[in-house]
């Protein structure tokens, strides 16, 4: 019988279509039909008689699309049926964009009657229009009856059958039978008899080729073997080939290549006569390529070539999307997705999910689309065994079609020892197509072994039995054999790693000691017990119970020479352990009981030791020899001491030890791992401190030290592991973080001291916990050494930094926070973010009225080697204000031999570092002109000095307590990042009340000065007899550096929007004794960007032009 209609709405592919009143011929003339056409082997759609509801509308629409034909039976009453008319609306669109055949019959009744609509058959097209949309519009009325009346007319206009009721029916049924074969002809490809879940990748397909209708396209259909691929494939073929004159479909191309010396020849003539309706003799395979594409060049064509295996097989069969005309459609179904390389769309076949599967199956076992009674749970175990795999759910479910239960579940029971042969047939198809011995043999020691197992741990191991497993695994992945699942494990299909299994089991059926892999454990029990194994053994898994422990002579392993792989677990044993293979790579063994790993057994070889769960106190006696091992895995070893001496292990690449409750000491020779990757000692509670040599591991990427509850701290030197790029310490003793760890720029997760995410989520936080410590909720972190502390490269990235600028105010233990941008877009941004935050406080904004009240005042820092230029530049300053009216006041410029100025309106100077200066930077002074507006002094409002590198794309930002402690390092740090040539800008930061009229920046250099270190200053200048200056708190100010001046009791105050970066090429300077004119090397442009962005966000003010008569004493 055929599949009946169900909820979950299977792909019913069909011949042909029937539309028709039931009523009117259901009885008679249709039954007829629907008969005689069966006969003929026409697969058919006819609806029997099913309660029509909203559900079916969608599933009758699904089958008229997925037929290759529909006939439309009119008779005297047709239109009297609303879902006739759904139904010939549909029939009449897939006609139109899909070119389905229609074949109209007119059953007792005149082609013009329904061509017109003409009498009561019009009549009854109205009144049915009316009776479905009689609570609707009438304008929705006519628009349906109006396209009603057009899909009749366009069917009575198309060839079909008139039967008039005298006319023999059986005579003109045979007919009609014969003009359907006729149409359907041999273009029609058989597909299987159920096809659930087909129809989701057709009609995926056929979207995306319907879409690219003026272009070639080329398809990849992909799947392990017995996915329905070639179906698949088949039902697409069926679905589109009637747009296309020229089309072929290449069936089976491996296996005609494999059996025939000249397949490929064959399959090339078969191409050619398909195409061209011609018969081509073909002698070579280069005479029928060239043939092929002289032939089919610029043409519109459908080419499908099934079951494709390599390269040389599609390029004999031009699949090549250049060659062919546009609208063309070229299919491949194939197991290697390597092949696939290029194409526009991959259809993926994938397991079927449980519904279908159980579907499926009961189709074949039942065929009814559920289990019968009593069958359910023996249904749902064969379908768990088939694992979604169409090929075996119909070749399982037709061998157990009329079985009894008994004979169901000892099928099930053999099947778990020796899988179906036809199903094995089919997938071993895979297997021998690998052509290299060594890629089969990674197949069968994960068939055997590593199911479940990290890619990378099992590529290591089998790399270091010699067989290439980088590349081996890719191609069995490519070739649909093994699946890469989450994390990165290998995975397997239940169905392959039985045929696996079969093949590995066949080579010796009656003797299991002479198979190369052995993992079953009745088979293992026995070899060991009765010492049968031989040297064609190479891995063997033997996994009990720890209740169930059993003891074996190591004597039963001599014979197995060539013993790669060995897993035990809660297996003891006894004897001279020198019986074990020198050959293994790979030992894992669970619950070990030995105290230490006994010295008889070669460990030269190892790759990977695994011991978890054992009893080991001591790892080896003596240092081994392990050139080539790279994984140590000693986790859960309750009474494990110490780490092994690492000094003769290279190569390792991963040390696990967790949960060693005892665990204390980690040799110091971890240090000169040079290969070392990660190193996990998670909940090792009684390790209290790590090796300072630690610390030195390059290579090392992920440090693991959750759980160890008595490590108290990381040293600063964790900089040092470049290449860190995980580090989780979460529930140890440590409270503080490492201050380094921000400069890593290795690092992205971080789990420590509370603080756990990705860096860029986790650094703003910490950094935020040292520059606030009243708000950060642990213990106050206070500097490493006697040093200053420095945040250098943060790197700004995809993200921004955004987050720095909220706290340059706040941080209270950071002495400079160097930004480095990887561009000045990025540098424009940040810069913009800092400003704002540190300009943010001092926005007031003055009325001209207000001025006349304010006093001018000027405040000299200055950083590195500058008392001489500060002193004289202290004097230079007092002269200006007392001599001039604050309109004409011009701050000292070039006319001294030790120094070179550069002034800005504002908050801050731009300058360019010289490129010909004659000898190194000594130091630098800073001269701020500025008004307040209250009793504030310039120094104690002034929040930090900022140093932006244009050039180098950096930011230096200094805090005040650090330029009133500037030391020898903070110097080195400016100058370092400060090379000939670089655009420079150095910003000066005030609290509220105060405005910055002007900023210089004075380079010192080739001063005759001594080489000890000189203590920052900060001076504030003014009218009055003395010069007022802050020092550090440790040391008392130099007592040369008081200095006497005097003033006018009037001062007059200029300033101005626009900024006056540096004197113009000819600036008269004035001083006590002379002018002279100056030519400065560099002219900075006033219309600088950030001078815009200082004045936009407040930082520069401008004021009317006017004098005060009112200005008195500065101070």
């Amino acid at each position: 019988m055929s599949p009946p209609s169900s909820s979950s709405n299977p792909q019913l592919m069909h011949d042909v279509f029937l539309n028709f009143r039931g009523e009117d011929t259901r009885a008679n003339f249709v039954s007829h039909l629907d008969a005689a056409l069966s006969n003929a082997g026409i697969n058919t759609y006819i609806d029997r008689q099913l309660p029509k509801g909203a559900e079916l509308r969608s599933e009758l629409s699904s089958a008229i699309r997925m037929s290759h034909i529909s006939i439309v039976v009119f008779s005297k009453r047709y239109t009297e049926s609303s879902w006739c008319l759904y139904e010939l609306q549909e029939i009449m669109r897939c006609h139109r964009t899909d070119g389905q055949l229609v074949v109209p019959i007119f059953f007792d009744i005149d082609p013009s009657v329904v061509r017109h609509q003409q009498g009561d058959f019009g009549d009854s097209l109205k009144a049915t229009a009316k009776k479905i949309y009689f609570d609707f519009v009438e304008e929705r009325m006519e628009y349906v009856l109006s396209s009603w009346r057009n899909v009749l007319t366009q069917a009575a206009n198309l060839s079909g059958w008139h039967i008039p009721k005298c006319r023999s029916e059986s005579e003109l049924v045979q007919q009609i039978v014969e003009d359907v074969l006729e149409k359907l002809g041999s273009a029609f490809l058989s597909i299987t008899e159920f096809p659930v879940g087909l129809e989701s990748h057709v009609r995926n397909v056929t979207d995306f080729v319907g879409n690219r209708l003026k272009k070639v396209c080329m398809i990849g259909i992909w799947g392990m073997g017995g996915s329905g691929k070639t179906t698949t494939a088949k039902a697409i073929y069926n679905q589109i080939h009637r747009k296309f004159v020229d089309r072929s479909f290449i069936e089976n191309v491996r296996e005609v290549c494999e059996q025939e010396s000249r397949g490929i020849i064959h399959l090339q003539q078969q191409l050619l006569s398909d195409i061209t309706n011609t018969k081509e003799k073909i002698r070579s395979t280069a005479l029928g390529t060239s043939t092929i594409r002289k032939r089919f060049q610029g043409k519109k064509v459908l080419v499908v070539l099934d079951d494709v295996t390599t390269f040389k097989q599609l390029k004999a069969l031009c699949a090549d999307s250049k060659l062919f005309g546009p609208g063309s459609v070229l299919i491949v179904t194939t197991r290697d997705s390597r092949l696939l390389k290029g194409v526009n769309y991959v259809c993926t076949l994938k397991e079927m999910d449980e519904k279908e599967s159980l579907e499926l199956f009961s189709w074949h076992a039942f065929r009814q689309p559920s289990p019968i009674k009593d069958f359910c749970e023996l249904s749902r175990n064969v379908v768990a065994y088939c694992g979604g795999l169409p090929l075996a759910l119909e070749v399982i479910g037709s061998y157990l079609s009329q079985r009894t239960k008994q004979e169901w579940k000892c099928v099930l029971s053999k099947l778990e020892r020796i899988p179906n042969d036809q199903v094995q047939e089919k997938l071993r198809v895979s297997y021998d197509g690998l052509k290299d011995d060594m890629e089969k043999d990674i197949f069968l020691d994960i068939c055997c072994f590593f199911i479940g197992k990290d890619r990378s741990y099992v590529t290591k191991i089998l790399n270091g039995c010699g067989l290439y497993a980088d590349i081996g695994i890719t191609v069995l992945v490519e070739r649909s054999l093994v699946k890469i699942e989450k994390n990165n494990k290998l995975g397997m299909h239940d169905l392959i790693r039985d045929m696996g299994r079969e093949i590995v089991r066949k080579s010796s059926a009656k003797d299991p000691g002479k198979r190369s892999r052995l993992w079953f454990h009745q088979d293992v029990h026995d070899i060991l017990t009765k010492n049968s194994g031989t040297e064609t053994v190479e891995g063997l898994v033997l996994k009990l119970q720890g209740t169930n422990r059993v003891c074996f002579s190591a004597n039963s392993f001599k014979e197995m020479k060539n013993l790669r792989l060995l897993h035990l677990d809660s297996v003891d044993l006894a004897g001279d352990y020198g019986c074990l293979s020198k050959e293994l790579r790979w030992i894992c063994w669970q619950e070990f009981t030995f105290n230490r790993i006994p010295d008889e057994i070669y460990l030269g070889n190892l790759v990977v030791i695994e011991l978890k769960h054992s009893r080991i106190k001591q790892v080896w006696n003596e240092t081994k020899l392990l050139g080539n091992l790279k994984i140590l895995n000693l986790s859960h070893s309750k009474y494990l001491k110490s780490t092994p001496d690492f000094s003769k292990s290279p190569n390792l690449e991963k040390l696990i030890m967790k949960d060693c409750p005892k665990l204390s000491e980690v040799h110091h020779s971890i240090g000169d791992l040079n290969n070392l990757l990660l190193i996990n000692l998670k909940d090792c509670t009684n390790l209290s401190d790590l090796p300072r040599k630690i610390y030195q591991l390059k290579s090392l990427k992920t440090l693991i030290l959750s759980g160890c509850s008595k490590i108290d701290k990381l040293e600063e030197d964790i900089v040092q592991m470049e290449s860190l790029t995980t580090l989780i310490a979460k529930d140890t003793a440590i409270k503080e973080v490492p201050y380094s760890i921000v400069r890593s720029k290795s690092i992205g997760y971080i789990s420590l001291c509370g603080y756990e995410g990705l860096t860029r989520d986790v650094f703003p936080s910490l950094i935020w916990s040292w520059m606030s410590p009243t708000t950060n909720s642990l213990p106050r972190i206070s500097p490493f050494g006697n040093t200053a502390l420095s945040l250098t490269s943060i790197n700004v990235q995809n993200d921004n930094l955004g987050f720095l600028s909220p706290m340059i105010r706040s941080f209270s233990q950071l002495r400079t926070v160097w930004v480095q941008c990887h561009s000045k877009i990025q540098l424009t941004q940040e810069l913009q973010r800092i400003l704002d935050d540190q300009y943010d406080i001092s926005r007031t904004e003055l009325e001209a009225s207000q001025i006349s009240n304010i006093s001018l005042r000027s405040l000299l820092i200055g950083l590195g080697r500058f008392h001489t230029a500060i002193d004289t530049l202290g004097k230079s300053i007092s002269q200006g204000l007392t001599t001039n009216d604050s309109t004409d006041f011009s701050l000292p410029g070039c006319n001294y031999p030790s120094w070179l100025a550069y002034t800005g309106e504002g908050h801050s100077a731009q300058f360019q570092v010289p490129k010909d200066i004659d000898c190194h930077m000594k130091g630098i002074v800073l001269c701020v002109v500025y008004s307040s507006t209250s009793e504030n002094m310039g120094a104690e409002c002034l929040i930090s000095i900022l140093i932006v590198n244009y050039t180098k794309c950096t930011v230096q930002i200094h805090k005040r307590d650090t330029v009133m402690s500037f030391n020898d390092e903070d110097w080195k740090n400016v100058t370092s990042n400060l090379g000939p040539g670089d655009e420079v800008e150095i910003f000066v930061a005030f609290g509220r009340g105060l405005i910055v009229k002007e900023t210089a920046v004075y380079i010192i250099y080739g001063l005759s000065i001594t080489t000890e270190y000189e203590q920052s200053i900060i001076a504030e200048v003014d009218s009055s007899t003395n010069v007022e200056m802050e020092t550090s708190e440790e040391e008392n100010l130099p007592p040369s550096l008081k200095v006497n001046m005097q003033s006018p009791s009037n001062v007059k105050v200029e300033a101005s929007a626009d900024v006056k970066s540096n004197p113009s090429p000819e600036v008269k300077v004035k001083s006590s004794s002379s002018t002279m004119k100056i030519k400065p090397s560099l002219k900075s442009n006033k219309s600088s960007r950030f001078a815009r962005l200082a004045k936009r966000m407040g930082v520069f003010l401008c004021v009317n032009q006017h004098r005060d008569k009112g200005l008195n004493n500065l101070l």
